[in-house]
Order: structure tokens, then C-alpha cells, then sequence
């Protein structure tokens, strides 16, 4: 097997390929032109997003060319694949400002030069598709038949496909065509929720073209407990710091289950395969590869900067050498409110440890709300959701250090 293929599939990213011996030969022969495509539906791709770039950069090292796709026109629909229901539709202008910004994200972890790696925007081949034209030269090559058969398709005729997203399947085939054209590209990667997309886009070209091109999906990753990788409580794991701040980033995958290590460190970094077992192997510290495991991933994320603060803030939170509270998650809140008697349940919702009063409240009444002093020293359960935190509770610098659950702090400073 051709060693880039071979990269892939000992890090857990090959799930399905069109033709795995004929992928590996073609690749045998020298540089070959794949692409990943991306719609623009939200302001920052999220860390499900990343892997299939994780393989882009994989086979870029490899020596192939790789193409971002950008959908600037396919978001204008919206994929069904893999949804329950219609995506919200957005703007033109929204979908465009939305473009740039993942475009620069991807920027930061692709590091695009224009050769070995560059972006692409589908709105520029479909933004002006005759329709009648579009229907004669691909809806002919077809089958309504065939498309029903995928399993993105049939778990949406259960809740309903409207005719608009019956489309995307055309067009994500036609951008793969487009591509063929422009670029050579032989090789769509993506997600398997992609899997019959893909394969339609294969097909066409076959049937267009007579030409050759493969498909290779990754796995749709999920935890050790059988949850989607990447959601927290608040959401999605964003790559946008406003979103997701570093030290959450970090903390998600300082926090993953000890079964999960070896598989997150070998597809989400680019640590050598014989690093990643060496960490892992049994007898070591599960705690010491989940460090690295979370401080790699920042720093591709974020930068080493922002990783090196979110481990002194982790540090700084458990009790570990070379803390540093500074880079904890912080809260202003007024020292007045201190004065009066801050009710237990408004300032862990004020500190934005929870995201409402009554999540406020479970979390008293079930033990896991705790308060103690930010220059150290014990933290104390309250389980009275009437419970009052007076001045007294805060220390000579007129902080406080909450917790909620084992895992998530906030240092509280007020002034």
C-alpha cells in the first residue's frame, strides 16, 4: 500500500474508499490532486470540521496537492447529509463573511502557498449556473433511484427533504467535475456522512469524462462513552477563540476518557505514530499523554502561546506545579453585591459557569457547586440554593475561586 494511504489508515482515518488498490497505485505514480470541501453555514468550523484536514496535511507532507473548497455556492442550499432537518438559510452576505473567516482559520492550520495548497470557491462556478443547462449536462446522468438508496437521503425522507436540498447532491458532484477540469483533482476526501455525495461525484466524471478519480472517507468520531466528539455542555468545540476560549479548548481534551487517548493522539496531532504508542503504553500515566494530547492540539489551534497559558491556567486550577491563576477563566463581578450576600445561584450563572439560573440551582442542589479562596487552600460544597456568599469570602486581593462539577473553574476578581 502506497505510504501516504498506509499513513492514514494506521492513524484511524480510512474508513471508505472507492477503490483502495487503485487510490494507493495511483498515488505510487507520483502527486496527486485531492480536495475537502467546507460550507460556510457558521462563523468557525468546530473540531469536527478538522478532521478530514488533519489528512489534507497528512498527504500534503506525503508530497499531493491538496484544495480547500470553500462552498460559497452549495451553502446557499445546505447539505442534508447527516441533518434531521433543514438548515437554516443565510444571507449571501452572511454566507460570503462567513467564507473569509473559515477561510483564515484554515489558513492559520493549512498554511495555504498557493502550490501544494490553496483554496477554492464553489459560489464562483455556481452563482451563475443556468439551471436549464445544469439539468441537461449532469441531472441527466442521475438515477432518482440511486440517490434514495444512500443512507443520508432515507433518514431524511423519514423527517421530511425538501426538493431544494435534493439538489446538493448535483451540485457537490458537479464541483468534483469542476475540479477534475481545473485542477486534475483525482480524490475527494471527507467525512463518511459524505460517503454518497462523493461517490455520485465519482460516478459522474466516469460517465462524463470516462476519466478515473477516487473517494476516501474518515470516521465520524465519537467518545469512548459513544457521545459525538467534540460537544461540551455549551455547544460545540469551536476553533474561534470568542467562541470557545483556549483554556475550554484545552480542558476538553485534558479531560477525555483514558480510552480515548491513543486514538485522539494519533488523528489529531502530527506527533510520529512510534511518540504517540510510546505515550500510551501500558503502565505510563493516562493524565501525562492527555496533557499532551491537549497542549498539541492548542497550539495547532491556537497558537504555542495560547497553548502555554491554558496550561498554567489548568495547572494553576488542579493544584499542579507551574500554575498560573492569571490564565484561569475569569468573572468581574461587583465586590457591592459580596457586601450585600451574593446568592449562590446567581453567581455561578453571573460567573458564567452555568448558562442559566435554573442549570444554577441542579447544580447546588446535587452537590457540585463549590467556592473557596483563589490563594489557595480547600474548596467548600454548598448544596442551599438560598445560600448567601458574603465579603468575608473573599480574599485579600478581593477574589474568589469557584467550581463547578470536578472539572470547570472560574476565578471571580471584583472591584
Amino acid at each position: 500500500m502506497n505510504p501516504a494511504v498506509e499513513n492514514l489508515k494506521v492513524r484511524g482515518f480510512l474508513q471508505q474508499c472507492t477503490d483502495v488498490e487503485g487510490l494507493s497505485r495511483l498515488m505510487d505514480g507520483g502527486p496527486v490532486c485531492f480536495y475537502e470541501g467546507t460550507d460556510p453555514t457558521g462563523r468557525s468550523l468546530h473540531i469536527g470540521h478538522m478532521v478530514p484536514y488533519f489528512a489534507f496535511r497528512h498527504l500534503r507532507e506525503a508530497g499531493h496537492r491538496g484544495v480547500a473548497l470553500l462552498g460559497g455556492g452549495t451553502a446557499r442550499i445546505g447539505d442534508p447529509s447527516g441533518k434531521t432537518e433543514t438548515r437554516k438559510m443565510l444571507s449571501y452576505d452572511e454566507l460570503d463573511a462567513n467564507t473569509e473567516r473559515i477561510r483564515a482559520q484554515l489558513d492559520r492550520f493549512v498554511g495555504f502557498d498557493g502550490q501544494s495548497a490553496f483554496t477554492a470557491n464553489n459560489k464562483d462556478w455556481l452563482a451563475e449556473l443556468n439551471y436549464i443547462d445544469f439539468l441537461r449536462e449532469i441531472g441527466s446522468h442521475f438515477s432518482v433511484n440511486r440517490m434514495l438508496s444512500f443512507e443520508s437521503y432515507k433518514i431524511r425522507l423519514e423527517t421530511g427533504l425538501s426538493f431544494i436540498e435534493f439538489n446538493y447532491q448535483l451540485l457537490q458532484s458537479y464541483d468534483f467535475l469542476q475540479l477534475y477540469r481545473r485542477h486534475g483533482c483525482r480524490l475527494q476526501i471527507g467525512g463518511d456522512d459524505q460517503w454518497g455525495n462523493i461517490v455520485a461525484g465519482v460516478e459522474l466524471i466516469r460517465r462524463i469524462e470516462g476519466a478515473e478519480v477516487f473517494g476516501l472517507t474518515f470516521p465520524l468520531v465519537t467518545t469512548a462513552d459513544g457521545k459525538k466528539m467534540g460537544k461540551t455542555e455549551k455547544g460545540a468545540l469551536f476553533l474561534d477563540p470568542a467562541l470557545t476560549s483556549p483554556y475550554d479548548f484545552f480542558q476538553y481534551w485534558r479531560n477525555v476518557h483514558d480510552q480515548d487517548v491513543r486514538r485522539f493522539l494519533l488523528m489529531f496531532s502530527f506527533l510520529p505514530v512510534e511518540e504517540c504508542e510510546a505515550l500510551t503504553a501500558p503502565g505510563k500515566n493516562p493524565n501525562e499523554a492527555k496533557e499532551r494530547l491537549a497542549w498539541e492540539l492548542c497550539a495547532l489551534i491556537h497558537g504555542k502561546d495560547e497553548a502555554d497559558r491554558a496550561l498554567a491556567g489548568a495547572k494553576a486550577a488542579f493544584g499542579g506545579e507551574g500554575g498560573d491563576k492569571s490564565a484561569m477563566p475569569q468573572a468581574r463581578l461587583s465586590r457591592d453585591k459580596f457586601e450585600a450576600g451574593y446568592n449562590v445561584v446567581d453567581l455561578f450563572a453571573d460567573s458564567g459557569l452555568v448558562p442559566t439560573k435554573s442549570e444554577g440551582r441542579r447544580l447546588v442542589q446535587q452537590g457540585g457547586a463549590f467556592v473557596g479562596s483563589a490563594a489557595g487552600g480547600g474548596l467548600e460544597a454548598l448544596t442551599d440554593v438560598t445560600a448567601l456568599i458574603g465579603a468575608e469570602r473573599l480574599d485579600a486581593g478581593g477574589e474568589l475561586l469557584l467550581r463547578a462539577g470536578k472539572k470547570h473553574y472560574c476565578r471571580v476578581l471584583t472591584g
